[in-house]
């Protein structure tokens, strides 16, 4: 079986803070607030890809019964989750998550700008997106390295070449470069909170 192919293309349920709201019938805003001001949620069973939290869905649908006034979950919600993800599975630790990337990463692996790397999506020269969640593409990182020979080949402008740190560091889950963190925005950003 080729890398990237098969039970290893598998993806895992994942959620926004998009999906996370929809979740419980609530306004984005109310997941951060879980966060900055209720300390009901936390990152621990989430997994930052290019600056934004992904929490595993298994955590996220259990949610709801962990917090101080219990909060009835969409299950209509929840049952479209899982077909627009399937074939998948339902991870109980962020550390048995596949290596996953967004635009932030894949920019630092192969050395090019944002608005390139959209472009190669927009033109079919780059995978689809394995995810689009809170609006945001997300990608399994194998099967992106599989083809990235094809993507190199097809190159006009800027070279596509790996940077073989970044792989490796996206594969053992040390990486720390663009998008490996939280970046605050709004008022946090202000107060220079992180």
């Amino acid at each position: 079986m080729v890398e990237g192919q098969g039970l290893a293309a598998r993806k895992p349920y994942l959620v926004g803070g998009a999906e996370f709201a929809e979740l419980y019938d609530v306004k984005r805003l109310q997941v951060s607030q879980w966060i900055s001001r209720d300390h009901t949620l936390d990152y621990r069973y989430a997994k930052i890809i290019s600056g934004s939290p992904y929490w595993l869905l298994r955590f996220a649908k259990g949610f709801g019964e962990t917090t101080p006034r219990p909060r009835r979950l969409n299950e209509t919600v929840l049952a479209r989750l899982v077909a627009s993800q399937d074939p998948g599975y339902w991870a109980n630790e962020v550390s048995e998550l596949p290596p996953l990337v967004g635009q932030a990463e894949l920019s630092a692996l192969f050395g090019v700008s944002r608005p390139l790397l959209r472009d190669a999506l927009d033109s079919g020269r780059l995978r689809p997106a394995d995810y689009t969640l809170s609006g945001s593409p997300i990608w399994l990182l194998e099967p992106v390295v599989a083809e990235a020979p094809t993507l190199k080949a097809g190159a006009r402008t800027a070279d596509w070449s790996m940077d073989e740190g970044v792989l490796e560091a996206l594969r053992t889950g040390s990486y720390d470069g663009p998008g490996f963190k939280i970046v605050p925005r709004g008022r946090a950003a202000a107060k220079g909170v992180n």
